[in-house]
């Protein structure tokens, strides 16, 4: 995460910021506050700063230690339980080694050694009476929907192998995550996927649980409401020039909706420092883990990503913790579902909280031109992202038919259509099945093109019928 380190000083500590001294060695109380933030509304802490906001530091020699400390400990029930991962940061500031802590909010009840700490304006202080106690569960149970559980759901209605994979992604994101050699029981506890609750006294996998690693039928069964709608509308903006109805777990909804965006919009390499980075990515993975990561799954408003000519639009159903527009320097990050968010942050496939919403801003004008982005938070969560005049030039590049085919059919054809040709273009005597998978469009779709090009003679077949056979362009059509 990104963070505005002297702002941060400058701002003084309240609710979401707390200072601690710390030159050799973890403050008593540190994890105390680590769980008053957690059951309130995330925060920042510094350690290396005093209550009076001059900056002490961190011992240099010790700063790697305290922060594996922080991670361990926070991974460690008997300190934080439920756990929750915390990934501190080390930071130079006016020549002193600080560490940054930001602890995002839970949406479970944790407990510091055995107690229940809450926050407010003047710092941590403990919850002592069950009343206290049981306001903070109803609290949390009633916002965060994530946590409700299914106690007859097991790991025989998750997709084989669904967790296997998700937990390798977080093994090649970081070797060294604590998570690695966890037994699977131990996993699902530690990342709150299975819980117990203490007020009703029910226990087991939750909704982020079967969101995440559940077969499609068990998840239409529990959520039958789910559903992410993708569409292209370009050229037929009545309906539509492609579409995927998605109604999968999120991990493969995440997978099949970057597919979708890298079958549509055109990518653009940025040199940021050294590194080669695709603008692209770093835009849309933040839009559409966004999508899937703060939906509220209780309520039955679709969730929509739709590519016009323009813009990339998205609308979401919401809890909104603000209202109105959102901008990086006013943005307070709040999750609608911790856990399904943690889970996305660990496998590398968002950044931390708050800092994907920046990273759209800050790479927007290098791939479109535009700056005209909107985040708006209301009951229905809208975003929009502007496509300047790429969709244009997208066309151009991938079509390459202009001054190829005649006005007249180029004008036919839609963006689809037109990657399905150029492929046949470009690899001569492909059949329809390779064709597929390397443009990535589903086999339905390309064979709907197919069946179009041909019917506008733009493609023939070649082989046996028997077989398949493939496909090549009609040179019939090509201007003289």
């Amino acid at each position: 995460m990104n963070v505005d380190i002297q702002k941060l000083i400058e701002s003084g500590e309240g609710i979401s910021i707390e200072y601690k001294k710390a030159g050799t060695k973890l403050p008593e109380n540190f994890f105390e506050s680590v769980c008053a933030f957690l059951n309130r509304n995330g925060g920042h802490i510094i350690l290396g700063v005093s209550d009076d906001r001059s900056v002490t530091g961190v011992s240099k020699n010790l700063a790697e230690a305290l922060c594996k400390n922080i991670t361990n400990l926070s991974n460690n029930p008997q300190k934080i339980n439920p756990v929750f991962l915390i990934d501190p940061k080390i930071i130079e500031y006016k020549g002193k080694i600080l560490i940054h802590v930001y602890v995002p909010v839970s949406s479970q009840v944790h407990r510091c050694n055995g107690k229940v700490f809450d926050r407010n304006h003047d710092g941590d202080y403990e919850l002592k009476s069950d009343v206290q106690i049981k306001s903070l569960y109803t609290r949390k149970n009633s916002f965060y929907s994530e946590n409700t559980i299914y106690p007859f759901l097991t790991e025989a209605e998750f997709l084989p192998g669904i967790v296997e994979r998700v937990r390798q992604a977080i093994k090649n994101n970081r070797p060294d995550h604590p998570w690695n050699e966890l037994s699977n029981e131990t996993f699902f506890r530690n990342a709150g996927l299975f819980r117990k609750d203490f007020v009703s006294g029910k226990e087991g996998f939750t909704m982020a649980a079967l969101l995440l690693f559940g077969k499609d039928e068990v998840i239409q069964s529990a959520i039958p409401h789910y559903k992410v709608d993708v569409v292209l509308r370009i050229a037929d903006l009545g309906r539509y020039d492609d579409r995927e109805n998605i109604r999968c777990n999120l991990i493969n909804a995440y997978d099949r909706m970057m597919n979708f965006i890298s079958k549509h919009l055109p990518d653009k390499f940025f040199l940021e420092g050294d590194l080669r980075i695709s603008l692209r990515e770093k835009i849309f993975r933040e839009v559409i883990a966004n999508l899937l990561i703060h939906r509220e799954y209780t309520n039955a408003f679709p969730s929509t990503l739709i590519i016009y000519k323009d813009r990339v639009e998205t609308k979401n159903a919401n809890k909104p913790h603000v209202f109105g527009l959102l901008h990086p320097e006013t943005l307070e990050a709040f999750p609608k579902n911790p856990n399904i968010a943690q889970i996305f942050t660990q496998m590398g496939r968002s950044e931390e909280l708050g800092t994907g919403i920046r990273n759209v801003y800050k790479y927007s004008k290098a791939y479109s031109g535009s700056e005209e982005i909107v985040f708006a938070e209301e009951d229905i969560f809208i975003s929009k992202v502007p496509l300047g005049s790429l969709f244009g030039e997208t066309q151009m590049k991938t079509g390459e038919l202009t001054g190829e085919l005649t006005g007249e059919l180029t004008g036919e054809l839609n963006f689809g259509q037109q990657s399905v040709y150029q492929c046949i273009k470009n690899n001569g005597g492909i059949n329809a099945s390779l064709l597929s998978k390397k443009i990535s469009m589903p086999f339905s779709t390309v064979d709907k093109h197919i069946r179009l090009l041909i019917k506008r003679n733009l493609i023939e077949r070649r082989g046996s019928r028997k077989t398949g056979g493939y496909w090549i362009t009609n040179s019939s059509v090509r201007k003289v």
